[in-house]
């Protein structure tokens, strides 16, 4: 008899196992969508991350997430983000409305946010092809000042360390899905056709 798949150990494999399939789709989108082939459509995938990551300012400075994530309101690129806009000489966007959503599903929201960091070394890598890196016009892609491999280890230890009933853990995966697919609306939004995929 064919042994059984094990389940993922730790809250933040499961939340990678749920949602492989759309972080993989958002990656296949973000390629498609050719954001650095010059720097007028880097600007439009600016105006995607500044939809999201604004989206996203309440709950990193949210009271109850910052006592389960102490330190989280540190992690937020929208400064960085909106001082690229400002070295690009791009008109700043307003803020989006943000998200509302109950803290454990927050948390699959921040997965998805501070994984999309980690993956950030290739997209950054790409900006150099346009001039740009860590102190002009791509700054909200840069690693963390103590690496991105550390900076995940540390925030994947907190998110596993949380004590959640069964409802919230599936909250916290209905979270981090909702969080692709809110990202790729954004870019299906900005970049059309070329996103439709």
């Amino acid at each position: 008899m064919p042994s059984s798949t094990p389940s993922p150990a730790t809250r933040c494999q499961r939340l990678k196992a749920a949602s492989h399939r759309d972080h993989d789709s958002v990656d296949t989108l973000v390629m498609a969508a050719r954001p650095f082939a010059d720097r007028e459509r880097y600007g439009r995938f600016l105006q995607v991350q500044h939809r999201f990551h604004g989206s996203l300012l309440g709950l990193y400075h949210d009271a109850q997430l910052n006592d389960w994530l102490p330190g989280l309101q540190e992690l937020s690129r929208f400064a960085a983000l909106e001082g690229d806009f400002q070295d690009l000489a791009l008109p700043l966007p307003a803020t989006p409305a943000p998200v509302q959503v109950e803290a454990a599903q927050a948390l699959g929201w921040l997965y998805c946010s501070e994984g999309s960091n980690l993956g950030a070394a290739f997209l950054f890598k790409q900006t150099q092809q346009l001039a740009l890196d860590a102190s002009f016009g791509a700054r909200h892609l840069a690693a963390h000042p103590h690496g991105r491999a550390l900076h995940w280890r540390a925030f994947v230890e907190q998110v596993d360390g949380l004590a959640l009933q069964r409802e919230e853990e599936a909250q916290a995966v209905a979270g981090a899905i909702a969080a692709f697919d809110h990202y790729r609306s954004h870019l299906r939004a900005v970049f059309g056709e070329e996103c439709n995929g």
